[in-house]
């Protein structure tokens, strides 16, 4: 008798060809765009607490905010971005900011 080989050993997290479902889902970008009221210390807070940015990157993006007048600031599946940028709305309202975010297909 000989042994078989399964393409996948029963029990293990992943298939053969699985790869993160992330890969396969269509990825959009979030948009952050300036306005003349948003301080530029909650952009940076944003951007680390809900972004999970490093202190530096969260504020070249700012600053690249600031000056170009918006930033991609992160690429996520579609029901990922709706979320972050409910958030991110949902907390610049809570301190009465016009902050806003937009999402846009990635090319």
């Amino acid at each position: 008798m000989t042994t078989e080989t399964l393409p996948y050993a029963p029990g293990t997290i992943e298939k053969p060809g699985a790869e993160s479902r992330h890969a396969l889902l269509p990825q959009y970008k979030i948009i952050m765009w300036n306005d003349e009221v948003t301080t530029m210390e909650f952009v940076v807070r944003i951007l680390i607490n809900m972004f999970h940015k490093d202190y530096s990157t969260a504020e070249s993006l700012m600053f690249e905010i600031h000056s170009n007048g918006m930033a991609h600031v992160a690429t996520m599946p579609l029901e990922q971005a709706e979320f972050k940028v409910d958030q991110v709305h949902m907390a610049a309202s809570m301190e009465e900011f016009p902050f806003t975010c937009t999402i846009e297909p990635a090319s």
